[in-house]
């Protein structure tokens, strides 16, 4: 235990592990959590540099920089780095950090495991990169691999593509069934499920949809790699298979997927608003259930995402209307952030910042949802522009604020010092500028016509993809400057006191206990 407490793994014949093996063999959920953080986000860089080369060439009409074959195949990375190795490790490796300690265990229920369903990853990303080195090139169908561009018609790198994506949907269930057997086993007496922090409710329900659905994505490549290898004619017709099963086995998948990837931005983001606000949050008991509500529904929309492969109008108008059915949970949650910062004493330190960021453009992508849910006009819509800017706008602003608003808001707790507050102010502003740069006209450009993975495009849209490109490569170098912030803090400067967001006295019940075990406060207006 006191190995675990002091933040090192203890080698049983030996003593303490020393120096790089430390971190190999470590046990303890929070070298496990730095790992994951400094894995992901150097995912982050790699897939940022793919988005460059994309950018570099869309800056002008034409043919610039790169092959039509390469550019498709940076475009088919970036996806799935961004999804799989950036924003996915992020929030495993907050949820390592933060949910031992927000429960008021010693550590994750089984560290061990914990440890392998981290090392898995870095191989299965460095067999996916090695892809690009291959004959044929790497994986250049798209981030969503639909059939049979991907494998009647793919590089004959596509097999260990495959691989990697088992490599990462194994990591991912031993991740979640970790998470779920601490929730459930090893929280501090006293603490009921509905006396958790809400970044543990979402993370608890978000390992539920990982269970779920991992194993869907597991089947679809598997019947993709039987398709390439041995014969079979799932997704061909001419073998009497379908290509549209893949989609629907895919996005059976792949729309829990996108919740995966924005539910523990909701709870970082309803651990940091109340903080700010100094005002306990409002209706946690609804914002419970409207997480729920989210994972429930997020599992009977998929077709949404294949409204124009002919499908019967009953299922378009079935799964037009239980689409828009989501925004009423989503809306709650809006509604709960909003009234908890009204009439709040309300301070903007770079988290705070951040988390209203997140909750303003979360918004603008939630609405561009709604309207690509109305069936008629998504055929409108559908492989544009707006679709890239609708999921650009849920997943810069949403899932990877929330990511960066976890990483100040924690930093002072994890390192003992705080980072510098100018420096992540303007970090903030050239994120958000840099963002609503690259993302906003694409909204544009999408209800101008403009279609999506393509190298080139028409004259008319080359002012706004101007503008994109410009907008993209600042929010991606200043993510150098977030970089050089946490390895500033990490080595030391002004030490963050017991209570580092200073007026937040008294909101101390609502934080983590640094001790191992809970010593759980009442609310102040309870006592």
């Amino acid at each position: 235990m006191s190995a675990v407490l002091e933040g090192h793994t203890t080698d049983h014949h030996h003593g303490p592990a020393k120096g790089l093996w430390r971190w190999v063999l470590t046990t303890n959920h929070k070298d496990i959590g730095t790992l994951y953080l400094w894995f992901s986000f150097a995912m982050f860089l790699f897939g940022g540099t793919m988005a460059f080369v994309i950018r570099a060439e869309l800056f002008q009409p034409g043919m610039q920089i790169v092959d039509p074959n390469f550019f498709n195949q940076m475009t088919t990375m970036h996806g799935l780095v961004m999804v799989f190795g950036a924003v996915m490790p992020a929030f495993v490796g907050l949820a390592n950090w933060m949910v031992p300690m927000m429960v008021g265990a010693p550590d994750m229920a089984m560290p061990r495991m914990n440890n392998w369903s981290f090392w898995i990853l870095p191989f299965a990303f460095a067999m996916l990169s090695s892809t690009l080195f291959m004959e044929g090139g790497g994986p250049n169908f798209g981030w969503t691999f639909y059939a049979p561009l991907s494998t009647t018609y793919a590089p004959p790198s596509t097999v260990l593509f495959i691989l990697s994506v088992h490599m990462m949907g194994i990591s991912s269930i031993m991740g979640a069934i970790n998470i779920i057997a601490t929730v459930l086993n090893l929280r501090a007496p006293g603490m009921t499920l509905m006396k958790m922090p809400l970044f543990v409710w979402t993370w608890l329900i978000t390992a539920f949809l990982l269970i779920a659905v991992m194993p869907v994505l597991a089947g679809v490549v598997t019947m993709m790699l039987m398709d390439i290898s041995f014969g079979t004619s799932f997704f061909s017709a001419a073998g009497g298979g379908d290509p549209v099963l893949f989609q629907h086995v895919f996005w059976f998948f792949g729309h829990p997927e996108v919740y995966i990837m924005i539910l523990p931005a909701f709870g970082v983001v309803s651990a940091i608003i109340p903080a700010f606000a100094r005002k306990p949050l409002f209706g946690y008991t609804s914002m419970v259930y409207a997480t729920a509500s989210i994972a429930f529904l997020s599992f009977i929309v998929w077709a949404h995402h294949m409204f124009t492969v002919g499908m019967p109008i009953t299922g378009e108008l079935y799964f037009m209307y239980a689409t828009m059915l989501i925004a009423v949970p989503t809306g709650v949650k809006v509604f709960n952030w909003i009234t908890t910062m009204f009439k709040g004493a309300l301070t903007f330190e770079t988290p705070m910042l951040f988390a209203v960021a997140f909750v303003i453009l979360f918004t603008i992508g939630g609405f561009s949802g709604l309207m690509l849910a109305i069936a008629p006009a998504d055929f409108q819509y559908h492989d544009t522009y707006f679709v890239v800017a609708h999921f650009h706008y849920v997943l810069v602003p949403g899932a990877i604020f929330g990511i960066m608003a976890g990483v100040y808001y924690w930093l002072p707790k994890w390192t003992g010092y705080m980072y510098d507050e100018t420096m992540g102010k303007v970090h903030f502003w050239l994120s958000f500028i840099g963002m609503n740069l690259a993302f906003f006209p694409m909204h544009f450009t999408g209800l101008a016509g403009m279609p999506r993975r393509i190298p080139d495009y028409a004259l008319q849209f080359a002012n706004f993809n101007m503008i994109s490109s410009v907008g993209a490569f600042l929010f991606g170098f200043t993510q150098l400057l977030f970089l050089f912030i946490v390895i500033k803090c990490i080595m030391g400067g002004k030490k963050a006191s017991a209570k580092p967001w200073e007026g937040a006295e008294g909101l101390e019940w609502m934080l983590p206990s640094p001790a191992p075990y809970h010593t759980f406060t009442t609310p102040p207006d309870v006592k």
